[in-house]
């Protein structure tokens, strides 16, 4: 494997706990707002995170759980944008934290001179919402976020973007992600990857990764190895991840 030179991030479920307590509830407020009787459980909207992408969401919701609801494209696509100013509201009055370790390990990549890269099927303003007050958003060389590829995961597309925007190959860079259609993506780009299980996410199938853990970890709350080695350490660090390319 090359040298690491980069760290590549999935936002939603790796770098915070966005889904349960951000975009579903601001789904089920964009529902309420335009009066509609929807409601996402906490239940539900787990089965309906096996669809990637919000306004591919609601149309599988339709599709599977309403189908006597015939909705436009274009006002499925409405409701997302109203979606999006609800989860920016979210975020706004703090109510989404970063996970453990994620600032702590940006910090340490930029003192190293790591590049940083975002891949993520939600849409940029969604993105730049999150990082508002939590990270800057200059910190990252390439955001690949929302429609600005064909398909998006569990296809390759998103991170073969981010691959040629920063002219790298697969093997020098990590990929941090929380799903298991995050890791097929990332890893059938060949890129090695990093798995923080949520409670969405820890029944998913995650043996192609490098690592499954609780969270990043920090030095004085080590995280949870759920499967592979971290040769002892309590968090991921550098030192950590210069192992896990050697």
């Amino acid at each position: 494997m090359s040298a690491l030179q980069a760290l590549i991030f999935d936002v939603d479920g790796t770098l915070a706990d966005t889904e349960r307590d951000g975009h579903r509830v601001a789904f089920n407020q964009a529902f309420a707002h335009a009066g509609l009787d929807w409601d996402w459980s906490i239940e539900l909207y787990g089965n309906l995170l096996a669809v990637t992408g919000g306004k591919e969401r609601m149309r599988f919701y339709l599709d599977t759980y309403r189908p006597e609801i015939q909705m436009a494209d274009s006002t499925i696509a409405d409701l997302h944008k109203a979606k999006n100013q609800y989860y920016a509201q979210l975020l706004a009055d703090g109510r989404i934290p970063l996970r453990p370790g994620v600032k702590r390990l940006l910090d340490e990549a930029r003192a190293a001179n790591l590049r940083l890269a975002i891949s993520t099927t939600t849409t940029p303003a969604n993105v730049f919402a999150l990082l508002t007050g939590n990270i800057d958003a200059n910190w990252f060389e390439v955001i690949a976020a929302g429609d600005i590829v064909p398909k998006k995961k569990p296809a390759s597309d998103i991170y073969d973007y981010v691959l040629e925007q920063m002219k790298l190959p697969a093997s020098a860079c990590l990929a941090f992600e929380d799903s298991e259609n995050g890791l097929i993506s990332a890893m059938d780009a060949g890129i090695e990857t990093i798995v923080t299980i949520n409670d969405y996410t820890q029944d998913h199938n995650f043996d192609r990764a490098k690592l499954v853990l609780s969270d990043l970890g920090e030095p004085d709350r080590p995280c949870q190895v759920i499967r592979g080695n971290t040769y002892g350490s309590g968090c991921v660090d550098l030192p950590l991840l210069a192992k896990l390319v050697e």
